[in-house]
């Protein structure tokens, strides 16, 4: 049974619902920050299970409109981003997007040791590795017909596609209880305690934010525009041979009109850093989330679970380890270093959606950061991408 796009969406929006009612209600999701649409979208993705498992009926969804909001989310995120941030965030942008380079070695490195130690052959522990790992479900599904073509491996796909779902549920959990633990050991504080939160409110601010009419339209609008202008430039880009995610091209285009139109017209009300932004991300990030998870299909799963379960279990430990050792130190060991902590907790295991889903619910508790919600996307959302394409070949051309 598929069910439509309107069903699809409003059920997307229900599951974010329950996600929000759960962590209100049970303390232990809202203390280690566990993002609300993971709750949820989890707890819908287990149901729908249940019901295939008792009477063999296979729910699926349509997911066209989760595909936009993701637009409108990094869209968002592009218009928060002021070129005084940036250049601040020019250093850490660096020792982050070196950190990740190592450390996208170190994961191919660590799949293809455990695949090896279960008896398996190495190009299934890079289907377990940067595959499907940091690169997410669309390297994975790019991917894995190389590896079953021509690298003899007939169920790559189903091991990529795993591997990545896994991977996204543990990047979800890994987060937030990383930068608690950071958070409350060091006594960290944020620097701008009166800040707007780049997505979302503060809990304790839910009542006293005010957002009227006319902030939500013209934020709309300026989304709008600034996603129909990054369809565009990657349609261009696309016809000379060069195609980004149309998320990042929205993205570009959110970072250069936040910081050219409010110049060239110093009158006109920006929404940059707004709550009627925030919420706008907060909202299609959730849903998208929702609809993410509530979609995953976990009885395909159930046959590669072992060996996928024992090599996850040492990606996670080599992850957080990473985080905790590596990433919050050379990020400078302060607030800012144990948000990026949580993002990085996410890109690791998981997407980047899910490294903001982290980074949000740690700010939503503690306070704003403005300079995580900018590098951490930048490196997860643009230079992965194109990092991984020649790391995975390095690997396969050694096995």
């Amino acid at each position: 049974m598929t069910l439509s796009h309107l069903a699809s969406f409003t059920l997307g929006i229900l599951v974010l619902f329950a996600g929000k009612w759960l962590n209100e209600k049970i303390p232990f999701l809202r203390d280690f920050n566990i993002p609300e649409p993971v709750t949820g979208g989890l707890l819908a993705s287990v149901l729908v299970s249940a019901v295939f498992f008792a009477t063999g009926l296979e729910i699926q969804f349509r997911l066209e409109a989760r595909d936009v909001l993701i637009l409108y989310f990094f869209t968002g995120i592009g218009l928060n981003a002021d070129l005084r941030t940036l250049i601040a965030g020019g250093r850490p942008l660096a020792f982050l997007l070196a950190a990740t380079l190592l450390y996208m070695a170190l994961q191919n490195l660590t799949g293809v040791t455990m695949a090896s130690l279960l008896g398996l052959s190495g190009s299934v522990g890079l289907l377990t590795g940067t595959v499907s790992l940091i690169g997410g479900h669309g390297t994975a599904i790019a991917w894995s017909p190389i590896f079953q073509e021509t690298y003899g491996i007939p169920n790559a796909p189903e091991i990529a596609i795993a591997s990545a779902t896994f991977g996204l549920v543990l990047a979800s959990l890994m987060g937030g209880p990383i930068a608690k633990f950071l958070i409350n050991r060091h006594r960290l504080k944020p620097a701008e305690a009166e800040a707007v939160l780049d997505v979302g409110v503060a809990f304790d601010d839910e009542q006293r934010t005010k957002i009227d009419y006319l902030s939500v339209l013209r934020t709309w609008l300026v989304l709008n525009v600034a996603i129909g202008l990054g369809l565009a430039l990657n349609e261009s880009l696309e016809e000379i041979g060069f195609k980004l995610p149309n998320f990042v091209a929205c993205l570009l285009v959110g970072i250069v009109m936040t910081n050219t139109v409010p110049r060239i017209f110093p009158r006109m009300e920006w929404p940059a850093r707004t709550p009627s932004m925030a919420l706008f991300s907060d909202v299609t990030l959730g849903v998208f989330l929702a609809m993410s998870l509530m979609s995953l299909q976990l009885w395909s799963l159930a046959g590669l679970a072992g060996p996928i379960f024992i090599i996850l279990g040492a990606q996670f430990l080599v992850a957080a380890a990473f985080t905790l050792f590596l990433i919050f130190r050379l990020m400078g060991r302060d607030y800012q270093a144990a948000v990026v902590c949580a993002g990085f907790g996410g890109v690791s295991l998981g997407a980047t959606p899910t490294a903001i889903a982290n980074m949000t619910a740690v700010t939503e508790r503690y306070g704003p950061a403005h300079q995580a919600f900018i590098i951490v996307p930048l490196v997860s959302a643009f230079f992965i991408d194109i990092a991984n394409a020649f790391n995975i070949q390095f690997f396969l051309s050694r096995l």
